[in-house]
């Protein structure tokens, strides 16, 4: 465990444990990088409008540039995920420790206050290094059985008692905030594609019991949405300050894979013009054409397997799948060292 003389302080930083920040993770996470809170927009020229804060765990305090941590952390590049264990990019003592957002403990964070419009247009961001303490720790299915209610095949007693109190402060004010956000969404169209993620449940000696789905649930997409928004405003936020960085980039369908998917669409009497350009619009309508046919599923699977792989890259090239002109990833430097890069690099930039 962390000593007192590792805990964080307030010098440098600004005080947002008054924020009533939340973390949002799947029931079996042992670290939480990031939380949010959302409140209503108080300025009368934004009306309707909200205020969304995302928290992130202030890697780049304890990890710094040429040290031992830092040159293993680089080596590995990122924390490698199997079934049933971990190989964390950093020591358990950072990463379970003092870089994970526990509730009702003083944390060092990197956060950014994003402003949005009743349609989910973002007016401005801004980033501040801070001193954070989540006020709450919910799993993806308990803050989605509290938003449904009683009604919710996952309500119990349990979560009426945990949530209770969290309702009207913070659960409802996210997910309104949320709804506004998914206006922006859907004009910008990113790809929609419903892939099944897929949990393997080990028995205690070991062996595979089950392959279960993963429900996929509004919340799952809620926090989703909101780390983007918070990437888009790093990528926007080095940029306007000229600061180098590496971009989650993510290039259109090759020529050689819309011929393939051609192919195959023409197999099954879906039309698919070779010649025109691809776009996220017209994968969207063509998954949204199938989805209530037999076809759905493979139909699925083959645009998936259409796209092109997302990488890192310090040339700008966009991200086609999101349909998003800057993005970088900023909200899990904990796991993935490119993020700690850029945490570094807004750090420097705003002198932080």
């Amino acid at each position: 465990e962390a000593g007192d003389q590792d805990l964080p302080s307030l010098k440098g930083r600004e005080d947002l444990r008054d924020i009533p920040f939340i973390t949002i993770d799947p029931m079996d996470a042992r670290d939480h990088d990031d939380a949010v809170y959302a409140q209503r927009d108080d300025d009368p020229n934004n009306e309707g409008g909200w205020v969304v804060w995302v928290a992130i765990a202030d890697v780049a305090a304890y990890v710094r540039p040429g040290t031992a941590l830092d040159r293993e952390a680089r080596n590995k590049g990122n924390s490698t995920y199997f079934p049933d264990r971990v190989e964390p990019m950093l020591p358990e003592r950072l990463s379970n420790g003092l870089c994970s957002l526990k509730q009702g403990e003083n944390r060092a964070c990197l956060a950014v206050r994003m402003v949005f419009t009743r349609d989910g247009r973002k007016l401005s961001h801004r980033f501040a290094r801070g001193l954070m303490r989540s006020h709450a720790k919910l799993a993806y299915e308990q803050a989605q059985a509290a938003i449904d209610g009683p009604n919710s095949e996952l309500w119990n007693d349990e979560i009426a008692e945990l949530t209770g109190p969290l309702m009207e402060p913070i659960l409802y004010p996210l997910w309104n905030a949320y709804r506004a956000m998914l206006k922006g969404r859907e004009r910008r169209s990113p790809l929609s594609i419903e892939s099944l993620e897929r949990r393997i449940r080990f028995d205690d000696a070991g062996e595979i019991a089950a392959i279960e789905p993963r429900r996929s649930l509004e919340a799952h997409r809620l926090i989703e949405e909101m780390m983007i928004q918070a990437n888009v405003a790093a990528a926007e936020t080095l940029e306007q300050k000229k600061t180098p960085l590496i971009y989650r980039v993510h290039d259109a369908p090759s020529q050689e894979k819309l011929f393939n998917l051609s192919d195959f669409l023409h197999g099954l009497g879906k039309p698919w013009a070779k010649g025109q350009p691809a776009t996220t619009d017209r994968f969207n309508r063509l998954l949204e054409e199938t989805r209530d046919t037999e076809h759905a599923d493979v139909v699925n699977e083959v645009v998936l397997r259409s796209q092109m792989q997302a990488i890192y890259s310090p040339e700008n090239i966009g991200h086609f799948g999101l349909n998003l002109d800057r993005y970088a990833h900023f909200t899990s430097p904990i796991r993935r060292y490119a993020d700690l890069i850029v945490h570094r690099g807004l750090i420097r930039a705003l002198r932080l």
